[in-house]
């Protein structure tokens, strides 16, 4: 394969991954807490002495997987009228408990386990300002949650949940499509939480934009994938004329 191949080659395993987010992203665009993820491309210069490049030619560039960021705007919010539906307004994230340990999310769909704890969507248990887990009683009927993010009911007050925050929010590794291991990030305490009972984040993904960025992936694809198979049949070309002369 000469340079423009190579070249080639590497731009349509760039679209590729480029595709996959976007359709990751379309597909939990209804996923609570959800939040967009985007690839980073670059360029890389390459030496192409001996390469096999064109006269006068120096260096040829690549582009380059570099990383993929995660958009950290808030997602709409949705009045549910459950009240053990949870949002945060602005900065922060709910702490759970995991078998692989604490876990953050932005997904405060809670819900009350057989053992009377408070659970995320996968049954892990949520946290308490003191690590614990917050247990419910069967009397604890009107449940009520406040901005600061205590929860009491007719019975007093039973937790207050754990609000955590990260100075790099882009170093959490992302588990599934709703938890985040923060890894060697230390999680800071909330000091002015904005807990909204009764209300649920969404997914900060605009279906409409992602369709419209998709669609141009998807063009961009095709418009390499053209531009490969007239290259390679520039290529048979060449080599058949040479055969031709030599024969």
């Amino acid at each position: 394969m000469d340079s423009p191949g190579y070249i080639l080659l590497s731009r349509l395993t760039l679209q590729e991954r480029s595709t996959q987010a976007l359709a990751h992203n379309l597909a939990n665009a209804d996923t609570p807490g959800f939040r967009a993820m985007r690839p980073v491309f670059g360029q890389v210069m390459v030496n192409i002495r001996g390469a096999g490049g064109l006269p006068g030619d120096k260096s040829m560039s690549f582009p380059q997987d570099r990383a993929t960021w995660r958009d950290m705007s808030q997602g709409s919010l949705q009045n549910t009228g459950n009240p053990l539906d949870v949002a945060i307004n602005g900065d922060g994230y709910f702490v759970v408990e995991t078998p692989q340990g604490e876990r953050y999310t932005r997904a405060g769909r809670f819900s009350i386990a057989a053992n009377g704890r408070l659970v995320d969507q996968e049954g892990n248990a949520v946290l308490d300002r003191r690590d614990r887990p917050i247990s419910f009683s069967a009397q604890d009927t009107q449940i009520e949650i406040t901005a600061n993010g205590t929860i009491q009911s007719e019975n007093g007050e039973i937790a207050r949940l754990q609000l955590v925050r990260f100075e790099k929010p882009q170093n959490l590794v992302g588990e599934g499509n709703r938890l985040f291991d923060a890894k060697n990030e230390a999680p800071i305490p909330v000091e002015r939480p904005n807990v909204l009972q009764r209300v649920l984040e969404g997914s900060n993904v605009s279906p409409v934009m992602e369709i419209t960025r998709l669609t141009a992936e998807m063009r961009e694809f095709q418009y390499a994938s053209m531009f490969t198979e007239r290259e390679g049949e520039r290529v048979t070309n060449s080599v058949e004329r040479i055969m031709r002369r030599r024969s």
